[in-house]
């Protein structure tokens, strides 16, 4: 997900600059191909198809605290609890498959919605977590990117016996060591910090929740990654903020999920039971039970 993530928002990024500098939006993307002469096992299932058999399936990503992931036999997180709301919704039950991360997300979109993996698996009805960029969704043409939920972040989190005045900014790592999850977003930032003056100090691991894990064995002062991904991971003696990220235009995104672009009513239907869900503070709820902040994102 993090190597996923990050260059989505690099791309994300750059499209934001051409946009700024004047050319039309989705002006030279190059149409893409539709599934043809598929089966419906394949394509998926329509919303009545979903309520008539009485389940509906979604496609997760794998250890991905505290979103999604298993523990103890249990899918659990954030995301779960949000698809099992739009379930309850729909009055049906709620299947999940947590699946790895592809090499983007246009391959994740490809595996679990709108064409199925070359070896094993199908796709889902709705993949949750997806990125919304508005470039990126008029490229993808075989898929809906609706019920847009939250407004993620990049956050710092530190010791407290480290900072006990003022919680530190990029240019603190100059001089003090920061940890991150190897290849994500934060990296990225941090590495191409101007003239690669923290590169000595940036401490790598394998997950966020690694990285959380080193900061509270005090190998490093401080850790920076998604808020969520930070919260999830603090402890008594460590807290998070979120400062200002000097040159980072792409410190904040938007989760929604996915659904088969043939299926309209089903992406209808998901995204009223999030917009209802939003408005009456179920969400935040979820959030809040997870320990997590909850941004939402603003109506479009």
């Amino acid at each position: 997900m993090r190597q996923q993530l990050a260059g989505f928002l690099t791309i994300a990024a750059l499209a934001c600059g051409w946009a700024q500098a004047g050319q039309t939006r989705c002006a030279d993307h190059v149409p893409q191909p539709k599934p043809q002469n598929a089966s419906r096992d394949i394509v998926g299932q329509d919303l009545e198809t979903i309520l008539e058999r009485g389940f509906i399936t979604f496609a997760a990503y794998e250890d991905f605290p505290p979103w999604s992931y298993e523990e103890a036999g249990r899918i659990k997180g954030a995301d779960i609890d949000l698809a099992r709301l739009i379930a309850a919704e729909l009055g049906v039950e709620a299947r999940f498959t947590l699946v790895a991360a592809g090499e983007n997300l246009d391959a994740d979109l490809r595996n679990w919605i709108w064409k199925g993996p070359v070896v094993g698996g199908s796709v889902a009805n709705v993949m949750l977590h997806v990125p919304y960029d508005s470039e990126f969704a008029c490229r993808v043409e075989q898929v809906v990117f609706t019920g847009q939920y939250h407004v993620e972040e990049v956050a710092i989190a530190y010791r407290r016996d480290a900072y006990p005045e003022d919680p530190p900014l990029p240019a603190y790592f100059r001089f003090d060591s920061v940890a991150v999850e190897n290849d994500s977003i934060a990296d990225f930032y941090l590495s191409a910090f101007p003239g690669g003056q923290l590169s000595g100090n940036i401490r790598r691991y394998p997950t966020a929740a690694a990285a959380m894990a080193g900061l509270d064995r005090a190998e490093t002062k401080a850790a920076m990654g998604p808020l969520a991904q930070l919260e999830a991971g603090l402890t008594a003696q460590t807290a998070v903020h979120t400062p200002p990220l000097p040159g980072f235009s792409a410190g904040t995104w938007t989760a929604g999920v996915a659904v088969h672009f043939s299926y309209r009513p089903l992406a209808y239907a998901v995204e009223d039971a999030i917009a209802a869900a939003l408005q009456d503070g179920r969400i935040a709820g979820i959030f809040a039970a997870h320990g997590l902040s909850h941004r939402p994102p603003e109506l479009r």
